[in-house]
């Protein structure tokens, strides 16, 4: 089935990348790319399209439409898979993305233009209304969380490490499982054990959920 693509990207060469790299996938069609926070809203009225990927810094004010633009489809346009794109590690942004009632939403470093898996596995992702955090964005996260004192990441075995990086990048059980040729059932214990360890419910099965969960955890500055 074909992905409809609206992208907003004020960068003519960043605009033109991605234009060209979506332009060799025959399952995702780029129907319009704009500059701006209202040219953007107007092009997902004009095109109803299955997924946005947006800048997050754009005109008029170069501050945060891309979040902006996402709380505001989120209520107009439900069920609208948005990818925003980063220049930076930016933890407030990304938890006002991932918000609770959210779905279909991921955050990517702009870094990740010119890498058609990380941006096709984004797209397709969030259409479905999963979730996606830059592995990038996690690593940084983890090791700003593992320098203060006493981080209680520093329990976790390296096996359970490597499986928190995936879960906060939004992969199922099942996408865990095959990533690390585990079983399901290995996979749910050591998530189990993980959130057990970070005080967060280990019950939660829901991949948006858990990955907001994280993301507040690894955002937090307390010990």
């Amino acid at each position: 089935m074909m992905i409809r693509i609206v992208a907003a990207e004020d960068s003519f060469l960043i605009r033109e990348g991605m234009r060209l790299l979506l332009g060799t996938q025959d399952d995702l069609d780029l129907v319009e790319s704009v500059v701006t926070l209202p040219d953007l809203l107007a092009a997902v009225d004009r095109h109803v399209p299955d997924v946005v990927v947006t800048d997050i810094r754009m005109p008029p004010g170069n501050q945060d439409e891309g979040i902006r633009a996402a709380e505001a489809l989120a209520r107009t346009h439900p069920g609208l898979g948005v990818v925003v794109l980063s220049q930076y590690v930016e933890p407030e942004w990304a938890l006002r993305l991932f918000d609770p009632g959210a779905r279909g939403r991921g955050y990517l470093l702009k870094e990740r233009v010119g890498d058609l898996e990380q941006i096709r596995h984004a797209v397709t992702t969030v259409h479905k209304g999963g979730s996606v955090l830059d592995p990038l964005v996690v690593e940084a996260l983890v090791q700003a969380r593992l320098r203060q004192a006493n981080s209680p990441l520093s329990r976790l075995t390296p096996r359970e490490s490597e499986v928190l990086e995936l879960v906060a990048g939004g992969l199922s059980n099942g996408a865990i499982a095959a990533k690390l040729t585990l079983s399901e059932r290995a996979v749910e214990k050591h998530i189990s054990a993980i959130l057990g360890k970070l005080d967060l419910d280990p019950g939660d099965t829901d991949v948006h959920r858990r990955v907001r969960a994280v993301l507040v955890y690894l955002s937090s500055t307390s010990g």
